[in-house]
């Protein structure tokens, strides 16, 4: 398709925040919200984003979008979430953190923290902790994904269950209406299973726009997991949900 300036404008939005809104998109380029809707639509046929009520995210399915790619997805509700989480974190506990950029940015958040053990299968997470002297570091063995410093496989399952954490730390790809948790490498998903079973307490890091996504391996429920940190309230169903099973939710604000 030839894209006109604005989708291609659209498509940088996107890529930085994982949606957009139509009524923002018509007021930030002076149009009418059906010239916005004719260049969503446009985009959405040509499979470069999804339409949602009110606008369009990012395309998800059976493969995720590049790491960093996904890095630059909204950095600043990670950076929230991940300082709401850290600060439930004392020093002088054992934690556990996957792979993900949400589980790198609770990495950054416990730079300040004493006495810390962190068992990690993030390369980018042990490269981070690295700068915190009171931090021992320990990483998992496995086979190296290179394409965003992940280690996985039966190796890092092994190594997992060799320790009994006060926290695990796990970010998702996805996460659906019923509650379930989802991701894409099953060997990755294998790893977040033996962590969420290791841990005295279960942490979730995840963005809002986890509740728009799909991923075809499930990791867990929701009902698994002790706090739930993101930045916005998920949908109602998964409220609802939550409530009944007591996993907690903590909304970091600005």
């Amino acid at each position: 398709m030839a894209q006109n300036f604005r989708q291609t404008e659209i498509l940088d939005i996107a890529k930085r925040t994982g949606q957009v809104v139509v009524e923002d998109l018509a007021v930030h380029f002076g149009v009418t919200v059906q010239t916005i809707r004719r260049d969503l639509t446009e985009l959405c046929d040509a499979g470069r984003l999804t339409r949602v009520y009110g606008g369009a995210i990012l395309p998800s399915g059976v493969t995720n979008i590049g790491y960093e790619e996904r890095r630059q997805l909204n950095t600043e509700a990670k950076e929230r979430i991940a300082r709401a989480c850290a600060a439930t974190i004392p020093d002088n506990a054992s934690v556990f953190l996957n792979i993900g950029t949400s589980t790198e940015a609770v990495a950054r958040a416990l730079l300040e923290h004493r006495n810390l053990m962190v068992i990690t299968n993030n390369i980018n997470v042990a490269n981070t902790l690295a700068a915190n002297p009171d931090c021992e570091v320990i990483v998992a063995g496995g086979v190296l994904r290179r394409a965003d410093g992940g280690l996985v496989g039966d190796v890092t399952v092994d190594m997992v269950r060799q320790f009994k954490v006060d926290f695990g730390v796990i970010g998702a790809s996805a996460l659906d209406e019923d509650g379930d948790l989802l991701d894409y490498d099953y060997r990755e998903v294998r790893v977040t299973q033996a962590v969420i079973r290791q841990a005295r307490r279960s942490c979730l890091v995840a963005d809002s726009s986890k509740f728009s996504r799909s991923a075809p391996v499930r990791i867990a429920s929701l009902e698994e997991i002790d706090t739930f940190f993101t930045d916005a309230p998920p949908p109602d169903p998964v409220r609802a949900l939550c409530d009944g099973w007591g996993t907690r939710i903590v909304t970091a604000g600005d």
